[in-house]
Order: C-alpha cells, then structure tokens, then sequence
C-alpha cells in the first residue's frame, strides 16, 4: 500500500578477529634460550676440573685486570681469552689478577692475630665476670700488632690507688688471657701508662714514671704466674703520662692503663735492632735497617684512638 511505512533493514557487519600477537613467542623463545645456555654452562662448570672453575671465577672477579693484562701485545697468544697463555685454566691475565688480590689480603700474621683477638673476646665473654668488663678492655690491631688495652674507671680501677696491687678483677683478667698469648711465636710487649696527676714529691720523688712502670712489671708478673713463656717477652715499660688515652682529659682515669701488645715479627725486629744498636753501635750499623711501620688512624667509629708511640723511656729487666 503506497500509505505504509517503509521497512528499513540495518544488517551490522561483524568485525573479524584478527589473529593473536606473536611477541609472547619471541619472549618465550628468549627464555628458552637463556635457560638452555644457562644449563649448558652448568653442565659444562660441573664437568670441568677445580683449577679451571678458580679461574674462571677470578676471572668473573675483576675482569678489568685481566683485560689490560690482555692488551699487552708482548704477552698475546692463540688463547681464545685475550691475554691467555698456554694453560687456558691460568691464563697470563688471570695470573696478574690473582697477584693484585694476593697483595691487597690481609697477610698470614694478620689473620693470626684477628684470629686471637677472637679468641680473647669469646673467652672473655664466657666468664661472667670477665663480661662485666667488657668496657674496660679495649682490643684493636695497629701496625705494631694487635693491641689489648685495659683501662681503669672511677667505679673499678685496674690497680690500686696509687700502687701497683692489681685488683682481684685484673688479675683474673690477665689470668685469662696468658694461656691464649702463648698459642702465637709472637713476642709481647707490656706498657704502663698513667693520668696527669701529679705526686706530692713532684717528678724527683716517686712518680708517675715510676708508678707506670711497676704497673706494668706487676703486670708481667700476673701472666707470667697465669702460665705466659717467658721468652716471648721482648719489652717491659712505663710510659707515664706522655701518651693519654683521652686527650681532652688529661685527668681521666682511662689514661690509666696497661697496654699488652702481640708484636708482629718486623715491629720485633725493628726493637731488636734498636737494642743492638745500643749495645754496638758499630756492628749494628752494618746490619740492614728494618724500619716499623708508623702508625696509622683507626677507621671511624672505633672506640680506641691511635696515639703515635715515641721511643720508651723505662725498660724494665723482665727477668
């Protein structure tokens, strides 16, 4: 009928899915690579003897080193490793890496000694009453050795006052410690120190030199008692009031202090030259000088600062 409404048909035209995205592919083949490769190396360390894995290890180390090691053209070879020789497993670059790391390790008489700091500091922490004194002992490792410095407080001096009685604590101390010193060649040095009061009679009368060294003496005495060899004891002192603890404070009462020092063998030797110096000054100045190391800063935050040692003033007969 030409009064009826027209019919309009809207047909919509379904977007055809295109296929999925192929980068997951890709990833996943990256992946499968690098753990194949991965398994490989494996397979091939696993595989390999124990010198070619150290070397292959100091090589992953620093492998700058090796590299200009490599760069000298006098050195090259047909290695596939730049700078390799004709042992693959220590090629010539591994060789000069290997040297710098031996250099830059803490030598055999270091670890020796952290080792015996160790050693006090487990022992002392065993002792219930060698634990309360834990503030009082002050260890580190200097360029003389490793250092054992017991230092007084208002609360519980080392010694008597002005005397060197040791105190039952001190001596028990010192009793703990003997037997541990014995277990290294090193020699021991023993030295006394003192705050900056004065004595009544001045410093011609009885002082603190005199009260250093007798500290230190009735020091040598106790580890001696406790079982201490007695040839391993090189030098006995008193230092007075010349080196403190606390420079802000010459009054301070951790100026007063005994300082047990494991010598290393060149701080030894440079003693024992000095003294045969004093004895012949003629047949000591043909002998080839050996020269101790100076003293050098304590890394910050150590509880014990680094004073420079001058020449002792009183030695004691150790004897």
């Amino acid at each position: 009928m030409s009064g009826d409404r027209p019919i309009i048909i809207i047909r919509r035209k379904k977007a055809a899915h295109g296929h999925h995205g192929g980068a997951w592919k890709i990833a996943f083949a990256d992946f499968m690579t690098a753990m194949m490769a991965f398994f490989l190396v494996m397979w091939i360390l696993a595989s390999s003897s124990k010198e070619t894995r150290v070397a292959i290890g100091e090589y992953f180390s620093t492998p700058l080193l090796v590299a200009m090691a490599g760069g000298d053209k006098s050195s090259a070879s047909d290695s596939a490793i730049p700078g390799g020789g004709d042992d693959p497993s220590h090629v010539e670059g591994a060789r000069a890496r290997i040297d710098v790391r031996e250099r830059t390790r803490p030598s055999d008489e270091q670890a020796r000694l952290q080792n015996l700091q160790k050693r006090i500091e487990a022992a002392i922490e065993a002792d219930p009453v060698l634990r309360e004194l834990r503030a009082q002992i002050r260890m580190d490792l200097t360029p003389e050795g490793l250092r054992i410095q017991l230092v007084d407080t208002e609360q519980r001096p080392m010694f008597e006052v002005g005397s060197a009685r040791v105190a039952p604590y001190m001596r028990s101390l010192l009793q703990t410690i003997a037997p541990l010193l014995n277990e290294l060649p090193n020699s021991i040095q023993i030295v006394g120190h003192t705050d900056s009061r004065p004595y009544p009679g001045g410093e011609a009368g009885y002082g603190n030199w005199e009260l250093s060294s007798e500290r230190a003496n009735a020091s040598r005495r106790e580890l001696v008692t406790a079982g201490l060899a007695l040839d391993k004891l090189l030098r006995v002192a008193g230092m007075a009031d010349r080196i403190p603890f606390d420079d802000s404070d010459p009054h301070d009462p951790m100026n007063r202090r005994i300082a047990v020092i494991v010598l290393d063998q060149r701080t030894a030797a440079a003693i024992m030259q000095q003294s045969s110096f004093a004895l012949d000054p003629e047949g000591a100045a043909e002998a080839e000088p050996v020269v101790a190391e100076p003293a050098t800063a304590v890394p910050a935050g150590s509880a014990v600062p680094v004073s420079p040692q001058p020449a002792i003033e009183t030695t004691l007969n150790p004897e």
